[in-house]
C-alpha cells in the first residue's frame, strides 16, 4: 500500500482573481498611470501631430487589444493589467478632450455627464452582482463592469481636474494639494470613522484621477501657464519608466510568492 501526499490545488478565487491587491504599490502605480494618461494624450496629439481624433482611434485600438489579453487571462498578470490601466487612462483623457476641444462641450457638462454615467454603472453593477468589491472580480461579467467603471472614472477625473484647475482658476499646484487633502480625508474616514471599505476604495480611486491629471499638468505645462515647464515628453517618459520599474518589481514579487506557495 503506497501513501502519496495530497496534491495541493490552487485556491479557485485566487486563481481567477483578475485585479491586484490594494497595497501602497497599487496606489503609487495608479497615480503614476493617471499622470501618464494626462501627459501622454497631449504628447501624442500635439507633439507627434496625430491630432485628437487620430490619437483617440489609435489608443482605443491598443486598449481593445490590451483588454482582450486581460479578459483572456485567468488570473491577475501585472504587466497586462497595468498596461490596460495606462491605456484606459489615456483613452479616458482623450474622450473628455474630444468633447471639450472638438465638440465644444463644457467642462461642467462633461463632469456631470461622466459622474452620472459612473454612478449608473455602479448601480447596474450592484443590482446585478450585489457587490462592488474589487476582491470579487472573478467572472467576465464583473470584470466588464469593473473596466467600464474605470473608464468613466478616468473621463470624469480629467473633466473634474481641468474644471477645478483651469475652469475655476484654482491652478495646478493648488489642485494637487486639494485632491491630496480629499484623499487624506477618505483615509481618515476609513481608518478611524468606519467608512465602508468598498466606498472608501472607489472614492479614493476616483480622486486619484484628477490628482494625476493635475500633477501631470503641473509638471508639463509652461511656467507662464502655472506649470513647471518640463513638457509632456519628459514627464510622460519619466512616469512611464517609473511605472515599468514598479510593474517589474510587482511581477517578480508575484513569482516569488507563487514559488513559495508551491514549495
Amino acid at each position: 500500500m503506497s501513501i502519496t501526499a495530497p496534491v495541493r490545488r490552487p485556491d479557485l478565487k485566487q486563481m481567477l482573481s483578475k485585479v491586484p491587491e490594494v497595497t501602497l504599490y497599487f496606489w503609487i502605480i495608479k497615480v503614476l498611470a493617471t499622470t501618464v494618461g494626462e501627459t501622454a494624450a497631449d504628447f501624442l496629439a500635439t507633439n507627434l501631430n496625430l491630432g485628437l481624433t487620430g490619437t483617440t482611434l489609435i489608443m482605443s485600438g491598443l486598449l481593445a487589444i490590451a483588454l482582450g489579453f486581460q479578459f483572456k487571462a485567468r488570473r491577475y498578470v501585472p504587466g497586462i493589467y497595468w498596461l490596460s490601466v495606462v491605456l484606459i487612462s489615456i483613452v479616458g483623457t482623450l474622450i473628455t478632450d474630444n468633447l471639450v476641444d472638438n465638440l465644444g462641450v463644457s467642462l461642467w457638462a462633461c463632469t456631470i455627464a461622466f459622474g452620472s454615467a459612473m454612478l449608473a454603472t455602479f448601480a447596474v453593477w450592484y443590482s446585478s452582482e450585489k457587490t462592488l468589491s474589487i476582491h470579487s472580480i472573478t467572472s467576465t461579467k464583473r470584470e466588464a463592469f469593473y473596466w467600464l467603471a474605470i473608464l468613466f472614472t478616468f473621463a470624469l477625473g480629467t473633466a473634474a481636474g481641468d474644471l477645478i484647475a483651469e475652469g475655476l482658476n484654482i491652478g495646478y499646484f493648488n489642485s494637487v494639494l486639494l485632491f491630496i487633502a480629499m484623499i487624506g480625508l477618505v483615509f481618515v474616514a476609513y481608518r478611524y470613522l468606519n467608512l465602508n471599505a468598498v466606498l472608501a476604495f472607489w472614492t479614493a480611486y476616483v480622486l486619484t484621477r484628477p490628482l494625476g491629471a493635475s500633477t501631470g499638468d503641473l509638471l508639463s505645462q509652461a511656467k507662464a501657464d502655472g506649470g513647471l515647464g518640463l513638457g509632456t515628453t519628459v514627464t510622460s517618459f519619466v512616469f512611464l519608466a517609473a511605472i515599468l520599474a514598479v510593474v517589474m518589481y510587482m511581477t517578480a514579487a508575484q513569482k516569488k510568492q507563487a514559488l513559495s506557495r508551491a514549495a
